[in-house]
């Protein structure tokens, strides 16, 4: 019998031969649990949130909101979460959220407000939280009517108050993910508890797909109703969250959460170096997404249109490829192949992007899309530049995606760039040599020509936006 346990709303929950596809939306609701709702399955409009106890950047125990439709059902096994029912389960009181919901009015017209609560939910037990993120309910996509009244909402919450039971709730702590192996109707589900030991099972399943935050596979499942005969679940393996700042190079495990990542960024001195990587994060998708999100899931999905790609171009990052046979080090831009197409082998899998030290001193991260946050990339432009003591470039760095069928470095710009001073003259130039680089598609996001346009008014934007400062660090 294939089972799994966890607990939702504080009461322990046990599931029997349940498709490994299921997702957990889908069971909230056909065990009665209707108030997550299935808006877009794609992890976009935020109907469906639900609250998972997770730790955050700093080791506490935190409320992590994220997509139940993007969730597995045996991924669930040995977790603690919270949906909307539960709120008032240990009092017959509204939530604090949901008072304020009232109060203010924001509840538009109904549909996703349950989504919104558990946003909210989440963020109202943040720790060390102090007023209102407006990131919180980013991921909450409707505004169809009264999204004023809901920010009103999330502006009137104070702290939570002594006693609360859902604040009691994380003194507990999150738990440690079991592992699993899973079985229903000849599909199963593993989920190894260390890094040799997802290690073994790769080799002894090669055509195995991998599950990280399942932020792009889970899609599959559900829009194409994909299923896989072996899927493999690298929720429980601690070795992939790794973060260090070593001298030469910063080292992030590639199944560390993205909003994970981004509070490491925040907290250490050196992470504030990464400009690249900080401009790029509060563009990727929304908190909803971040939260199960990873860098190794974007970069092994080899989309032409990832964003995280570009930016890591440009900071010249590298890669520790892993399988049953060893370790093996690649520079990123030899690792995508073709459109969706990587140079994984068989058994492979990305354990770690390394990130050379010290990092250009200017960079920027660009992202052309029909909406400024949780959208997919029109075009994206990645830029790292290093001048000499003279003014003149030492070293340029320029990466796109959306402009080729992968992620694309634009040598022939690098290249003409080397000695030249970072002057108007020099831009014409680069733009010239741009030319070359990329053979944009016309797509129902842009047409080749506006992508082609698109790159050479972001590679103008970045000369604009940095000759000042460039020169002023020159001068220093």
């Amino acid at each position: 019998m294939a089972t799994a346990v966890f607990e939702v709303n504080g009461q322990t929950v046990i599931v029997n031969d349940v498709d490994p596809h299921c997702t957990l939306l889908e069971w909230l609701r056909a065990s009665g649990r209707t108030g997550a709702k299935e808006g877009c399955a794609e992890g976009e409009c935020g109907a469906c949130a639900v609250a998972f106890v997770g730790r955050d950047a700093q080791g506490r125990t935190q409320y992590e909101a994220v997509n139940s439709c993007l969730v597995c059902l045996p991924e669930v096994h040995g977790r603690s979460l919270v949906s909307v029912e539960g709120l008032t389960r240990m009092s017959s009181a509204l939530h604090p959220v949901q008072e304020a919901l009232v109060e203010s009015g924001g509840s538009q017209c109904g549909y996703c407000t349950p989504g919104f609560v558990m946003s909210l939910f989440s963020d109202y037990y943040r720790p060390g939280r102090s007023g209102y993120d407006a990131e919180s309910i980013s991921g909450n996509l409707c505004r169809c009517t009264g999204y004023r009244p809901i920010v009103d909402a999330a502006k009137l919450l104070g702290p939570p108050a002594a006693g609360d039971p859902w604040l009691e709730r994380l003194g507990s702590g999150a738990p440690v993910l079991p592992a699993m192996d899973y079985a229903v109707g000849g599909r199963r589900f593993l989920r190894p508890e260390s890094l040799p030991a997802l290690l073994e099972i790769l080799a002894q399943h090669p055509d195995a797909v991998l599950l990280g935050g399942g932020t792009d596979l889970m899609v599959y499942v559900n829009q194409r109703q994909t299923r896989y005969a072996t899927l493999v679940s690298l929720g429980a393996v601690s070795e992939l969250e790794r973060i260090e700042f070593l001298d030469d190079e910063v080292v992030i495990g590639a199944g560390l959460p993205l909003s994970r990542l981004e509070r490491h960024l925040e907290l250490d001195e050196r992470g504030r170096e990464l400009r690249l990587l900080n401009d790029l994060l509060p563009l990727f998708s929304s908190r909803l997404i971040r939260n199960r999100a990873t860098l190794g899931g974007n970069l092994a999905t080899a989309s032409p249109i990832g964003d995280a790609a570009p930016a890591l171009l440009a900071l010249g990052a590298e890669l520790t490829l892993a399988s049953a046979r060893g370790q093996r080090r690649s520079p990123l831009r030899d690792f995508f192949v073709d459109y969706r197409k990587t140079a994984l082998l068989t058994g492979e899998l990305i354990v770690s992007v390394h990130i050379p030290r010290p990092l250009p001193r200017v960079q920027r991260f660009y992202k052309v899309s029909k909406r400024r946050l949780d959208d997919i990339s029109t075009v994206a432009g990645a830029f790292a530049l290093d001048l000499r003591s003279d003014g003149k470039v030492e070293r340029l760095r320029v990466a796109y995606g959306g402009v080729a069928r992968a992620p694309e470095r634009a040598e022939p710009v690098e290249l003409a760039a080397i000695g030249k001073p970072w002057s108007s003259e020099t831009l014409a130039t680069l733009l010239q040599a741009l030319a070359s680089v990329g053979t944009p598609l016309s797509d129902h996001r842009g047409s080749a020509g506006y992508r082609r346009a698109m790159m050479s008014k972001l590679l103008e934007r970045f000369y604009w936006e940095t000759a000042v400062v460039a020169a002023a660090e020159v001068a220093e």
